[in-house]
């Protein structure tokens, strides 16, 4: 039986993996989740699967090197989600992104070393690249981050690189394009303008609203991981996309025709510092593996907000602290 540690796994994308894993492989596998439980931690997102005996919840901060080394003798797989990942935060406080996101994958993939883990797969970000006015960034492009949060992951992504090349640790990087789905902490821009929308309130747009994502459903993302994992080589990045490249603008009209809101709800305001024009990942080599995404971004975007639209409660929450408080009371944590 494998053992799979997924840091991270409280949050967005790390709990999309963990029911990603038990969907397609039930009780084959060992999965441990390892999450700090900061603010986009929500062990709600796990609910379902939080009694099964082949799941360990573990509170834990990955740049806790005794507590890390205290869980790698028993792991086969780590894929690395923990990160802080929010840009406008990064701005912000970017001393907490240099040490989770750079420090933290430090601790992981030292102790994977000491441990001998099978597979190390760093989870990094299209936003490494910079931005890119025409054509799209291959993997071997030059990395020009352009915000402390995209720096930070840059870091990481070369730090788990140097450990394949000093020390034949078995890694692979990802780097992806922005994920939308379910359970996405109501600050990213789909989640925060669905939610925005069914409450009446206002749409922050970032200056004219042309900014350029390509956008990539969560579960297609959990997908991709899992086939690099069977079919990647080890030492290689591989860009991760939907193929769904939309202007802010576009999403946010999507939105509000979807839900059936006015227009007078958009709200120009000013640009965010540092603000990249257009993210964009040519993703041919991981689709000459034989690997592409399974949703359409129509099909899967109807998915996502009908999600929100079904799970208010779980949102609301979140949007207005009381999961803030639930967590103080319950993990004696400072947030």
């Amino acid at each position: 039986m494998k053992t799979w540690l997924v840091t991270g796994g409280a949050g967005f994308i790390g709990s999309n993996f963990i029911h990603f894993l038990f969907e397609k492989y039930g009780d084959t596998i060992r999965v441990v989740n390892l999450d700090k439980l900061t603010y986009a931690g929500n062990l709600e997102n796990l609910a379902d699967i939080v009694r099964q005996p082949n799941y360990e919840f573990i509170q834990g901060d990955i740049c806790d090197a005794a507590l890390v080394n205290s869980l790698m003798p028993k792991v086969d797989i780590v894929v690395n989600f923990a990160a802080e990942s929010h840009v406008d935060r990064s701005i912000g406080a970017p001393d907490d992104f240099i040490k989770t996101d750079i420090y933290g994958a430090f601790v992981l993939l030292e102790a994977a070393r000491m441990h001998g883990v099978e597979k190390f797969i760093q989870i990094s970000t299209d936003e490494v690249y910079g931005s890119i006015l025409d054509g799209s960034f291959k993997e071997t492009d030059i990395l020009e981050p352009s915000s402390p949060y995209s720096a930070s992951k840059a870091g990481a992504d070369r730090l788990a690189f140097s450990y394949y090349v000093t020390y034949k640790l078995p890694v692979i990087i990802t780097r992806c394009s922005n994920n939308y789905g379910p359970y996405q902490y109501p600050e990213k821009l789909i989640p925060l303008f669905v939610t925005n929308a069914l409450e009446n309130k206002a749409l922050p747009i970032y200056g004219d609203g042309r900014n350029i994502r390509d956008w990539i459903y969560v579960k297609d993302h959990c997908d991709a991981v899992d086939f690099l994992f069977h079919h990647g080589q080890n030492g290689q990045v591989y860009n991760i996309g939907g193929g769904n490249e939309r202007m802010n603008i576009e999403i946010t009209d999507l939105i509000l025709k979807h839900l059936n809101k006015p227009d007078s709800l958009k709200t120009y305001v000013p640009d965010r510092l540092g603000h990249d024009r257009r993210y964009s990942v040519d993703t041919q080599k991981i689709r000459q593996l034989g690997w592409k995404p399974k949703h359409t971004f129509e099909q899967a975007m109807a998915q996502t907000l009908k999600w929100y639209m079904e799970n208010k409660r779980w949102w609301e929450k979140l949007k207005t602290g009381e999961y803030l408080e639930f967590y103080k009371q319950n993990y004696k944590k400072e947030l």
